[in-house]
């Protein structure tokens, strides 16, 4: 018996040193890292570690180069008989963040920012967390180098490199968020998100045709939400969640939020509530009276009657309420694959158009007596599979489909009418795509993939006697029942050159199908239909080089378009009293050209510059213009006798700008760091004649000097905003006084402003903190450019997080 049990010992002793496990561990921490790629240099025998850092090395021979790659290490080369050596320990250098964060977005897999030659403006869950932001257009606004413009509160347009709405891309966790009804004046979709439950953000200045195809010719807006964690053990499930209760002064914000995680070895779920509660904004008190809210109108006793505001400082009516859950799933079969699913669904409640509100005619009574936006409604599903492949084809593939429903409704009153036009639209959106990453040694990536989008629109639209009850059929804004397609396939490369040289290139194909119907009950349009069946191919090529570990450049070409959808094709909608824009199914696609240089630069250990220009070209650029519906070029919209125009294919626009940043840490407490942004652009008009281009925002900043001690940090900070003059307003502004301040000559424009801040936060334990901002202390009234809504004034925002 003895015989046999030492025998028996002696087998498995034999086998286990045979099987040659190995630890693949954090060299700075000493904790093991999973899911680490090992193979040899032909990539033929491949292996990952598990969840504790080990692996068998049994298919490898002793002498052969064994390769460890993860992405946030260092590449390790060696072999088994050197491994021997160190007890079969291996150590992997954490790469270094300075000057190298990793960069999701630009291909939809992780990069190094410094192989990127594109500009990308990232912001951390931690950093969003400090921020406190009210709504995600807020959240874009605080990175210092995103301009949102604002309609009303419930609300937020962002515009990047002198381009807005449909011309920039948003993102949610990959899934593309722009429809065929998204326009070209300002949208305010972007507030569907919840930044409480944001991880992190990118946003790509400058065009992102090549990975994302139709609309990101301005720049793509990436918002990661929160990703299930599993847990470290395999015997244990962790549980752990957050928190938060806040409350603002200048809207009477009342908002509670949770969110909490449960994770197992191999399965983990992610749960996130917010409730949001918003009263009417109250602006600032030193600033132009043209923004005051002075008198407003009001139903009394079935009549529609002008009141006066006891406070005009209060915009009334700007208040709403919101609501947002998520719920995300996440399951690791095996060490290959990973299965997510997740859905959003968020809702408003109706809000008012303020600026819509804000119009009054020449006998004083106002323009509208309602003019609100129904609830805003969006539902996402989005599954993924990814898959970690051999490196024959590909190294990781991921599989999206999603569905997402948008609901939304505009619903306008004229004053002392009792007929409430209504608007109900409907779009079902799906999309399918599939994208591949094959890496060679990190030093040459690889990445391609292909997507359809299919997106089919429903609208409706009505008159309510508000007096009589009764309803009847009016005419809709957009074809009911049309459809937008689009099929693409893309390819990009990126060519380690040297050790500090990069290079990255890509093209894509995208097609693009457009079908829609007219209804001819209301309007006698000269045709019947509308279809767009045309294809389009971009392209890109930058590079990174880095003469020394302190200085990295950047240069970029590229090519972007953005195909007509349903909104420019089919729309009818009045923008501004006395006009219509009607359909115009004659359309092409609008390309832009774009070159970029950039320059970063880290002086000794404590100053870091980074500046970037650039210089775009818009040909055929979608805009609207004079136009004639059946030979006439006046028609009566909604009541109102108003002049018709289309959206129609002008010459070009050219836009350039200059984006500088500076960040300087003082001492091991005190850092400095700040955004400037200027940029310019012209139109060319049919005349020949040239003009301001209608999305260019003045030049705009911040400046920051931040005290940090752990527990405690405080961020003492300034906004700033040049100004525009009556000459320097897109001709289409020029004649939206109500917009704007008055200057000397009575002529609408945009004065600059600042305002000066304090945000702070205090750890109290490690479960419990707080942060108190405060806003505007100088309690300034302001606009942001194009708003029609003024800021908020002098306004103190409480909040409380505790984590469990």
């Amino acid at each position: 018996m003895k015989i046999f049990t030492f025998l028996l010992l002696l087998i498995v002793t034999a086998s286990t040193l045979n099987a040659q496990q190995i630890q693949v561990l954090d060299a700075a921490s000493g904790e093991p890292i999973a899911s680490v790629a090992i193979y040899n240099k032909d990539k033929q025998k491949s292996i990952i570690t598990n969840i504790d850092g080990f692996a068998s090395l049994d298919k490898f021979s002793e002498t052969e180069s064994i390769y460890f790659q993860t992405f946030a290490f260092k590449t390790l080369k060696t072999t088994k008989e050197k491994l021997s050596t160190n007890d079969y320990k291996v150590k992997l250098e954490p790469r270094s963040e300075a000057m190298n964060a990793v960069v999701l977005s630009v291909s939809k897999f992780q990069q190094r920012q410094q192989d990127i030659p594109q500009s990308v403006v990232s912001a951390s869950k931690e950093e969003i967390v400090f921020q406190n932001p009210q709504t995600s257009a807020d959240l874009l606004q605080q990175t210092g180098q995103v301009y949102v413009q604002k309609s009303q509160q419930g609300g937020g347009s962002p515009l990047i490199r002198g381009f807005s709405t449909n011309r920039l891309l948003l993102t949610v966790d990959g899934v593309r968020m722009n429809t065929a009804i998204f326009r070209g004046g300002n949208l305010q979709n972007i507030i569907s998100i919840d930044p409480l439950s944001v991880e992190r953000t990118e946003v790509i200045l400058g065009p992102g045709s090549v990975v994302y195809g139709s609309d990101a010719i301005g720049g793509v807006m990436n918002f990661f939400t929160l990703s299930p964690q599993f847990s470290d053990t395999e015997t244990a499930a962790d549980f752990t969640g957050n928190g938060i209760l806040r409350f603002a002064t200048a809207n009477n914000e009342k908002t509670g939020h949770v969110d909490f995680n449960y994770g197992t070895s191999n399965f983990a779920s992610a749960t996130s509530i917010s409730i949001n509660s918003f009263d009417d904004l109250k602006m600032g008190s030193n600033g132009p009276d043209d923004y005051l809210r002075e008198r407003y109108a009001a139903r009394r006793n079935g009549q529609d009657v002008v009141i006066e505001n006891k406070d005009p400082e209060v915009q009334v009516p700007t208040g709403y309420d919101q609501i947002n859950l998520l719920q995300k799933f996440s399951y690791k079969p095996s060490l290959y694959w990973k299965l997510d699913l997740g859905l959003i669904y968020t809702a408003t409640s109706d809000y008012s158009r303020y600026d819509a509100l804000d119009r009054f005619r020449e006998s004083g009574n106002p323009r509208n007596a309602e003019w609100y936006y129904g609830p805003q409604k969006w539902f996402m599903v989005n599954a993924k599979a990814q898959h970690r492949g051999s490196g024959t084809w590909y190294d990781k593939m991921v599989i999206t489909q999603a569905f997402q429903r948008f609901d939304e409704s505009r619903n306008a009153r004229s004053f002392q009418s009792p007929d409430l036009f209504e608007n109900d639209e409907q779009v079902d959106a799906w999309s399918t795509s599939v994208d591949f990453e094959r890496r060679n040694r990190e030093d040459n990536i690889l990445f391609y993939g292909a997507e359809y989008v299919h997106n089919k629109v429903g609208s409706t639209g009505s008159v309510f006697d508000i007096e009589t009850r009764q309803r009847t059929d009016a005419a809709t804004r957009y074809p009911d029942g049309s459809t937008w397609q689009s099929l693409a396939a893309y390819v990009s490369y990126q060519w380690k050159v040297a050790s500090n040289f990069t290079v990255q290139s890509g093209a894509r194909y995208n097609h693009i199908w457009l079908d829609a119907d007219f209804d001819n009950t209301f309007f006698n349009f000269p045709f019947d239909d509308a279809m767009v069946n045309t294809g389009a191919l971009t392209g890109g090529i930058g590079a990174t080089y880095l003469p020394d570990p302190s200085l990295e450049l950047r240069a970029n070409l590229s090519t972007a378009f953005r195909a007509p959808n349903i909104d420019d094709v089919g729309k009818i909608f009045d923008p501004s009293p006395g006009t219509v824009i009607v359909p115009n199914p004659d359309l092409e696609s609008e390309y832009s050209y774009n070159a970029e240089l950039g320059l970063k630069k880290r002086i000794g250990n404590d100053l870091t510059v980074e500046v970037a220009g650039y210089y775009t070209i818009l040909k055929d650029a979608l805009v609207p213009r004079d136009f004639t519906l059946d030979g006439e070029d006046m028609i009566v919209y909604q009541g109102e006798l108003s002049q018709v125009r289309a959206i129609q294919n002008s010459e070009r626009s050219e836009i350039y700008g200059i984006e500088l940043g500076v960040d300087y840490k003082l001492s091991d407490h005190f850092k400095l760091y700040g955004h400037y942004t200027w940029l310019d652009g012209k139109q060319e008009e049919e005349d020949g004649s040239e003009v301001a281009v209608r999305h260019v925002a003045p030049a705009f900043g911040d400046a920051h000097v931040v005290y940090d001690q752990g527990k405690f940090k405080l961020d003492a900070f300034t906004i700033f905003n040049g100004q525009f003059d009556f000459d320097e307003l897109a001709p289409d502004q020029q004649d939206r006084d109500y917009l704007y301040a008055s200057d000397v000559n009575g002529n609408p424009f945009s004065p600059s402003w600042y305002t000066v801040n304090l945000r702070s936060q205090y750890q109290f334990t490690d479960s419990l903190s707080a942060i108190a901002t405060l806003e505007n202390i100088t309690d300034q009234r302001y606009r942001t450019y194009s708003s029609g809504i003024a800021a908020a004034g002098r306004n103190l925002i409480l909040a409380l997080n505790y984590s469990f």
